[in-house]
């Protein structure tokens, strides 16, 4: 699979929706590149990373506190050999974090039947929810769950 020419080398590096994942060229074709992601994720990311450029605007004070803590203050960590290092999210993690608030608390989305109009295929239908209660599915790398030593 094929990096976008302008994907970053640095992971840290917070990504452009359009970069986040690229199949190459040839893959999209005429299908279009958000036909190739799962249905939901193109318009997430879209809005997520227009509401991170906007600063978290419509975010409870709460929220909006503890995301710019998280994400815009400079954090020291000690490293193993006892020197203190700035602590840095990966991009992933950290896009991870801002959907999750971003679908819960910007746009209520409190049932599954909320999160079909950010369905880019076109392929999501109310029949396939057989609960009525809402699921966000996060890509997360592995251990990213699993409490620090």
């Amino acid at each position: 699979m094929a990096l976008h020419p302008e994907f970053p080398t640095d992971p840290y590096a917070i990504l452009h929706p359009d970069i986040r994942w690229y199949p190459g060229d040839e893959m999209v074709g005429g299908m279009g590149y958000e036909m190739l992601l799962p249905p939901l994720v193109y318009k997430v990311r879209k809005a997520v990373a227009a509401w991170r450029e906007a600063a978290y605007a419509g975010a409870s004070p709460t929220t909006a506190t503890l995301l710019n803590h998280w994400f815009r203050t400079e954090h020291q960590r000690p490293d193993t050999n006892g020197t203190v290092r700035p602590f840095r999210w990966y991009f992933a993690q950290r896009e991870a974090v801002e959907s999750a608030i971003w679908l819960y608390e910007i746009e209520r989305a409190r049932d599954p039947y909320a999160l079909m109009k950010f369905d880019s295929s076109g392929r999501v239908a109310k029949g396939m929810f057989a609960e009525d209660w809402t699921r966000y599915v996060l890509k997360l790398a592995t251990g990213a769950g699993e409490p620090a030593p």
